[in-house]
């Protein structure tokens, strides 16, 4: 069968290559991806994912089985509904259940009517009605502007000032609303779940690293790097984040007439309370994708389609050993990112995933923050890690950059 992916990132290169590990995937296309993915043998289409209808056209045309949507913008965008209008199979929730990730107040509301473990919070549209509830409050203190920002809408503020200027700069735009949430102390994860009609699979647990530098300092950004499984959180974690959190909202979505279907992500963080919830994404997170999918060890194209088809899917993941992954960035990143870095040729048998590039005069050049992910598997972290950054320095890194520490907090003492 041909496949189409939508999306030009990492996260997208790594889904267009599982569907190539496929024996019953002839073709993948990406619209529009990057041209870091052709190495692979992927076929880029130059078709914006904001384009429904140039997408669907593309998709009758080739006779495109099984679409699956890798960014937020285009499931908020309507991409599901017109795919499903025209009678195309594609995986991913509809506008309507999109909104758990498109808007954190209705994300918040949903967590509260459900009762779904989360920090306390008050949403607001109004600038010098969320400065008096922050000074009330006090910091620590979490800002969230209520739209889409590729998972850099958000301010972990230490200090009044901080928080003061994230309020401003939210409010600086029109038709602008707030979110002013709790500060949770604790270990963070990401549960990702297969969605389809009230019937979820999850994932093995993952790790981002938010934050730009190491020892988790500097400003936050779409993630640093991942690591999966995460060992050194039990079970029971997993069996309570699925009983109180993702079964509860999987369920009140489909009481509130929003059913979804697609990959429900969980970004959960352990408190001496238990689980709570720090937000929901209605698709693959980047760069976890990268570490979590290439795990499966079943056909993920067969996966997808008895998921949708209602069948009990054959899901297989690698039980031993760990995957870690170092998002490679450009300098500046994630305010105003270096581009036009030239970037060197990898060995072959290196994992290697694209996200920020182009191709000028047949050379992959930086045009955006995060560059490339770099991924190793093995038995233990800490030889896995030093596998991984051996590697990185070997790579010319001028005008780039990336952290020394991911996986750290999973290396055993």
């Amino acid at each position: 069968m041909k496949v189409l992916v939508i999306g030009s990132g990492g996260r997208e290169h790594a889904i267009a290559k599982k569907f190539l590990d496929s024996p019953h995937v002839r073709e993948v296309f990406v619209a529009p991806g990057n041209p870091g993915m052709v190495i692979d043998g992927i076929k880029t289409v130059a078709i914006s994912e904001l384009s429904n209808n140039e997408l669907v056209d593309f998709a009758l045309k080739q006779n495109i089985e099984l679409t699956f949507v890798g960014p937020e913008t285009a499931l908020v965008n309507g991409v599901v509904d017109a795919f499903e209008n025209a009678k195309l199979r594609i995986f991913g929730p509809k506008r309507a259940a999109a909104e758990l990730e498109g808007s954190k107040a209705f994300a918040k509301a949903i967590m509260t009517k459900y009762k779904v473990p989360t920090a306390s919070y008050q949403s607001f549209t109004d600038l010098n009605t969320a400065k008096a509830y922050l000074k009330k409050q006090g910091v620590p203190i979490v800002i969230k502007a209520d739209g889409l920002a590729a998972g850099k809408g958000v301010t972990v503020a230490f200090d009044e000032v901080t928080a003061l200027k994230a309020l401003e700069d939210i409010f600086s735009l029109p038709n602008s609303r707030v979110v002013i949430e709790e500060f949770l102390e604790g270990e963070e994860f990401s549960l990702f779940s297969f969605v389809h009609e009230g019937q979820i699979y999850p994932m093995p647990l993952a790790q981002d690293h938010k934050r730009a530098f190491d020892n988790d300092q500097g400003p936050n950004t779409g993630g640093m790097g991942a690591y999966c499984p995460v060992a050194h959180l039990s079970d029971a974690v997993v069996q309570e984040a699925l009983e109180k959190v993702v079964k509860p909202t999987v369920a009140g979505l489909i009481n509130e007439g929003k059913s979804f279907t697609g990959i429900l992500y969980a970004g959960l963080i352990l408190t001496k309370e238990g689980v709570k919830t720090i937000e929901f994404n209605a698709r693959f997170g980047d760069p976890e994708t990268q570490v979590v999918l290439p795990r499966l060890k079943s056909d993920f194209a067969m996966v997808l389609i008895d998921i949708l088809e209602g069948r009990q899917p054959d899901l297989v993941w690698q039980e031993t050993g760990v995957t870690v992954g170092v998002v490679v960035a450009a300098q500046g990143y994630p305010s105003h990112s270096q581009q036009g870095i030239v970037l060197p040729h990898f060995p072959k048998e290196w994992e290697v995933y694209y996200a920020g590039v182009t191709d000028e005069e047949g050379k992959l050049v930086s045009s955006g923050g995060r560059v490339y992910l770099l991924s190793e598997t093995g038995q233990e972290m800490a030889q896995v890690q030093k596998a991984l950054y051996e590697k990185l320095a070997k790579v010319k890194t001028d005008g780039l950059f990336y952290r020394h520490d991911i996986g750290s907090r999973a290396v055993q003492p």
